[in-house]
C-alpha cells in the first residue's frame, strides 16, 4: 500500500468515525457522566498501590497500629467508591450504547423500506440482513465499551507514567526503555487487525447470503436431491469464515504473549535496578513494591489499548458497510412540488414509453395506450414481452427512460409517490403471506382498517368460507410465506388484502395462474364485483379469464402489436388469435 492509499484510507476512516460520533451527540451528557467516572475510578486504581506501599513501610517501621487501621479504613473506602464508579459507568454505558444502537437500527431498516426495487433485483437478500444485524450489533461495542475505555487505559498509562516518574526518575527510565517495542508491536497489530476483520466482516456477509437463499430455496434443493452438492458448496464457505476468524485469532495469539513477554522483562528490570536501590536506600520497599504493582498495572492498559484498537477496526469495517447502504440513494424519488391529484378517477395514458431495467436493453419500446377511468384492459402476448413491466411502471416502481405515463392527466413523476401507489391495488401471481395470523396479513399495519371492514373485505372475495374453518378463525397463525395455506387460499387473502385498502385501480399480474378450477370460479364471481366502477388492467394466464374485458392488448417483444375487444382480435386473424387457437388446443388435449 504506496502512501496514496493510506492517506485515502485515513481519510475515510475519520470521516466513518465522525459520523459514528454523529450518532453519540444526543446522549453527549451521558457519555461526558461516564468519562467523569472514569476518570474517577482511573484516580482510584492508581491511588490504591499507594496506600499499600504506604502500609508496608509503616510495618517496616514498627508504627503504631492506629496507623496501619486508618491506611485500611481508606484502602476500603477507595474499594467501596470503586464499586459504586464502575456500576454507574457501566449501567450509563450501557443505556447509552443500546439508544444508539436502536436509533441505527431504525435508520438502516427506513433507509431499507425507502429503496428502489431494482435495489432488491441486484442485492442479495443475506447481505442486507447482514448490515442490519450483524454489523449494526458490532457497533454497539464500540458505544458501550470500546470509546470510554480506550480514554480510560490512555489515561491510565499516562498517569502512571507521571506517578512513577514522580517516584523514581532512574527506576521509572529504566521501565520506559521498552516503550518502543511496545509501540512498534502496536501499530503492526493495528494495521494486521484491521485487515483480519474486513475480510471476516466479508467472509460473514458471503455466509448469511448464502444461507438467506439456500433456506428459501430448500424445496428445490430436495426436489432435484442436491443436499451433498449443496453442503459440499456451504462447506467451502463455511471454510473461508473459519479461516478467516483463524487469521484474526493467530493476530491476537501472537500479540498477547508478545506484550506479556515484554512486561516481564519490564518487571525483572525493576526488580534489579529497585532492589539495588533499597539496598543503597534511595527507595523504600514500600515504594518498590507500589513500581511492582505499577508495571504489572502499565502493560495491561497497553494490551487492552491494542486490542480495543483491534475491536474498534471490527466497528469500523462494520460501519463502512452500514454507511454504504445508507448511502444508497432510492432510484425512485419524489417530486420537490408534488402535485396533488385530489380524488383519483383512473385515466391511464402511456405516451411513447420507452422502458429498460438496465442501458438500452429495452422490455418497452415505443408503447403508447389508453385505458380509460372505470375500463377493463387485459395484456396478453408472450413470456418477456413486457406485460408485468407495464403494470411496475402504472405504480412507479421503476422510472421510465423515455415518453410519459399519466394519471387523469397528471405526469407520475409529478405525484407523490404515496398518494399514487395508495390509488392502486396490486394484486401478484406470488402471494406473499407474512409471520402474523389472517387479520394482521389483511390489514398490513394499517390501523384504520377494523376488523369489520376485515371481514367485510374477506366475504366480498368468497375468503371468509376457509378462514371461518380454521380452528383461530382470523386470528389463525400462519408462517412465513403462508406454507400452511394452499395457493388458492393465498390468492384470496391477497384478494382480501387488496380490497381492505379500497383502490380506485386494480392491478392484478396472472392473478389466477396458480389457483384450482373451484377457487377459481369463487375468484372471478368476486373479482366481477371487485372491478366495479375501479380502473382494471391485468395480465392472464387463462385467456377465457379476460374474453369480457373492454380492450386486450397484444405485447410481442416489448411493443404493442395488436389492441381491441376479444371478437376484434379474433376476426383480425393475428397474434391473439394464434394465442387462442393454441390455448384451445392445448387445453383440449389435456382434458380427460
Amino acid at each position: 500500500m504506496d502512501r496514496k492509499e493510506i492517506e485515502l484510507e485515513k481519510s475515510a476512516s475519520r470521516g466513518v468515525f465522525s459520523r459514528l460520533l454523529g450518532y453519540a451527540k444526543p446522549y453527549i451528557l451521558w457519555m461526558a457522566a461516564a468519562l467523569f467516572l472514569v476518570l474517577v475510578i482511573t484516580v482510584l486504581e492508581l491511588y490504591r498501590p499507594v496506600i499499600m506501599g504506604e502500609v508496608i513501610d509503616l510495618f517496616m517501621e514498627d508504627a503504631p497500629f492506629s496507623e496501619v487501621r486508618r491506611c485500611g479504613l481508606i484502602y476500603l473506602g477507595v474499594l467501596l467508591l470503586g464499586f459504586v464508579c464502575n456500576f454507574l459507568q457501566t449501567w450509563v454505558l450501557q443505556m447509552t450504547g443500546q439508544n444508539i444502537i436502536y436509533n441505527i437500527r431504525e435508520e438502516v431498516f427506513d433507509h431499507i423500506n425507502r429503496l428502489s426495487l431494482r435495489f432488491f433485483d441486484i442485492t442479495p437478500v443475506g447481505k442486507i440482513v447482514t448490515r442490519a444485524t450483524n454489523d449494526v450489533e458490532a457497533l454497539h461495542e464500540m458505544y458501550a465499551n470500546i470509546l470510554v475505555r480506550l480514554i480510560k487505559n490512555t489515561a491510565t498509562i499516562i498517569g502512571l507514567a507521571v506517578v512513577m516518574l514522580m517516584l523514581n526518575v532512574k527506576i521509572a527510565l529504566f521501565a520506559f526503555a521498552l516503550l518502543p517495542f511496545i509501540v512498534g508491536l502496536t501499530v503492526l497489530f493495528k494495521r494486521i487487525s484491521r485487515m483480519t476483520y474486513r475480510i471476516t466482516r466479508t467472509k460473514i456477509t458471503a455466509l448469511n447470503t448464502y444461507l438467506s437463499e439456500h433456506l428459501s430455496g430448500m424445496k428445490v434443493i430436495q426436489i432435484f436431491a442436491r443436499e451433498k452438492e449443496k453442503n459440499a458448496e456451504f462447506g467451502r464457505k463455511n471454510k473461508d469464515l473459519y479461516r478467516a476468524n483463524y487469521r484474526e485469532m493467530m493476530v491476537f495469539a501472537v500479540f498477547r504473549p508478545s506484550i506479556y513477554f515484554l512486561s516481564i522483562v519490564a518487571l525483572s528490570i525493576i526488580i534489579w535496578t529497585g532492589s539495588s536501590s533499597v539496598i543503597k536506600g534511595a527507595i523504600t520497599v514500600g515504594t518498590l513494591y507500589t513500581f511492582i504493582q505499577y508495571i504489572n498495572s502499565f502493560f495491561q492498559p497497553i494490551q487492552e489499548l491494542a486490542e480495543q484498537f483491534g475491536t474498534l477496526q471490527s466497528a469500523m469495517a462494520s460501519a463502512e458497510k452500514i454507511f454504504t447502504l445508507l448511502d444508497e440513494k432510492p432510484m425512485i424519488e419524489n417530486p420537490p412540488h408534488p402535485v396533488d391529484p385530489g380524488q383519483v378517477r383512473g385515466r391511464i395514458v402511456f405516451d411513447h414509453v420507452w422502458f429498460a431495467y438496465q442501458g438500452e436493453e429495452w422490455i418497452l419500446k415505443d408503447v403508447s395506450f389508453t385505458v380509460e377511468a372505470g375500463s377493463r384492459v387485459a395484456f396478453v402476448g408472450a413470456t418477456g414481452a413486457g406485460k408485468s413491466s407495464i403494470l411496475n411502471l402504472i405504480g412507479r416502481y421503476y422510472d421510465i427512460q423515455k415518453g410519459k405515463i399519466t394519471i387523469d392527466g397528471i405526469d407520475i413523476r409529478e405525484i407523490d409517490k404515496d398518494k399514487l401507489r395508495a390509488a392502486i391495488g396490486q394484486v401478484q401471481q406470488d402471494v406473499f403471506i407474512f409471520t402474523g395470523d389472517i387479520s394482521s396479513n389483511i390489514r398490513l399495519r394499517r390501523e384504520d382498517i377494523t376488523d369489520e371492514d376485515i371481514v367485510r373485505a374477506a366475504k366480498y372475495v368468497n375468503a371468509d368460507d376457509f378462514i371461518s374453518h380454521l380452528p383461530g378463525g382470523y386470528h389463525e397463525p400462519v408462517t412465513e410465506r403462508g406454507s400452511t395455506l394452499s395457493a388458492g387460499q393465498r390468492q384470496l387473502l391477497s384478494f382480501a388484502r387488496t380490497l381492505a385498502y379500497n383502490p380506485v385501480i386494480l392491478v392484478m399480474d396472472e392473478a389466477t395462474a396458480n389457483i384450482d378450477t373451484e377457487t377459481e370460479l369463487l375468484i372471478q364471481e368476486a373479482l366481477e364485483k371487485l372491478m366495479q366502477g375501479r380502473t382494471t388492467i391485468m395480465v392472464a394466464h387463462r385467456l377465457s379469464t379476460i374474453q369480457h374485458a373492454d380492450k386486450i392488448i397484444v405485447m410481442h417483444k416489448g411493443e404493442v402489436r395488436e389492441s381491441g375487444t376479444h371478437q376484434e382480435l379474433l376476426a383480425a386473424d393475428g397474434i391473439y388469435k394464434k394465442l387462442y387457437e393454441l390455448q384451445l388446443h392445448t387445453e383440449k388435449n389435456i382434458s380427460p
